[in-house]
């Protein structure tokens, strides 16, 4: 393998020849139907137009327009050529309005960490609603389990969090209640007892429970009271053991809304704690300084909360 000595710098991209300003105005050609018309769109005389569009065929080495009577027409490399100018111009202006945006106070990213037992039909909606408001600003959204929510925003790693744990030094936004429901697949034993269920009848079997994600101080919650435990590091998989007969588990409603209906999953018939109703909270770096995009994802987060999750999503019309 070919050594190369410090300070030894990567080749740098051959800058371009052609200019943002020469594809516009390649664009404004074609748009606008000829080299006068482009030229009162662009207020610039008709010969700087030709000029440039002149200059840039000799550029590529490509001729990109040809006569036909008065009009000038693409040729077959020149409407590919342009074709593709079109998204580079594009995006160029969306890097400049981010940088305005961006002066102005805007964030270029809003990280956002959420519990993964948190309905994400709801962040769909919610992210869905905040895109044609975020002007450049992206999200990056990440996903824990119990105290690892709360790790990641401490470590400064997260603007915003979901989480159903009490952070310690943090005010939290009250959503809503997720329920949590007792299922086992229908032919599991305790389904076999045919009557109700007390916490005696569940020590003897095998209970399936969520790894926290936390490193530092990883949390037990719920009831754990069975001798025998496995521990898996996803509800999905949660889900997945259990409905194939491996054992019970508290799981969210709404992740498991098809395999009650299909009669994979069945609740079960619990004197009391069948189900239980965590309240999740909002949170925000405290160390951080919001801006008004976090803002506006908050607010959307909110609204959005306690959005109906059995109703079909439409998404938003793209520009």
């Amino acid at each position: 393998m070919k050594e190369r000595s410090l300070g030894q710098q990567e080749p740098y991209m051959k800058a371009p020849r052609v200019t943002l300003d020469q594809w516009r105005t390649l664009q404004a050609v074609v748009d606008h139907g000829g080299f006068a018309q482009a030229a009162d769109a662009l207020h610039r005389s008709q010969s700087s137009v030709s000029y440039t569009v002149a200059r840039m065929q000799e550029q590529l080495g490509v001729p990109l327009l040809r006569i036909d009577g008065r009009k000038a027409v693409l040729t077959e490399a020149g409407s590919v050529l342009l074709r593709r100018s079109r998204q580079l111009v594009k995006q160029a202006s969306q890097l400049e309005d981010l940088a305005h945006h961006m002066e102005q106070g805007w964030e270029a990213e809003v990280r956002l960490v959420v519990d993964a037992a948190y309905p994400s039909a709801r962040l769909v909606r919610a992210l869905s609603a905040f895109m044609p408001q975020s002007r450049g600003c992206r999200v990056r959204l990440r996903e824990e389990v119990l105290s690892g929510v709360e790790e990641v925003l401490q470590d400064g790693i997260a603007d915003l969090a979901i989480s159903a744990v009490s952070i310690p030094g943090y005010l939290g936004n009250e959503l809503s209640a997720v329920e949590f429901v007792a299922v086992a697949h229908p032919e599991h034993p305790l389904h076999r007892l045919g009557r109700e269920l007390n916490f005696q009848d569940l020590e003897s079997q095998l209970q399936v429970v969520i790894r926290d994600s936390g490193r530092a101080q990883p949390r037990d919650v719920g009831w754990l009271g069975a001798e025998q435990r496995w521990t898996v590091g996803s509800l999905a998989t949660a889900a997945t053991f259990v409905g194939s007969g491996l054992g019970f588990a508290w799981l969210p409603r709404h992740l498991i809304e098809r395999e009650l209906r299909d009669g994979v999953l069945k609740p079960l018939p619990m004197d009391k704690g069948g189900s239980r109703h965590p309240l999740f909270y909002l949170y925000s770096n405290k160390d951080k300084t919001l801006g008004p995009a976090t803002q506006i994802l908050i607010e959307l987060l909110r609204n959005f909360d306690t959005a109906p999750l059995d109703v079909p999503f439409a998404a938003p019309a793209q520009a």
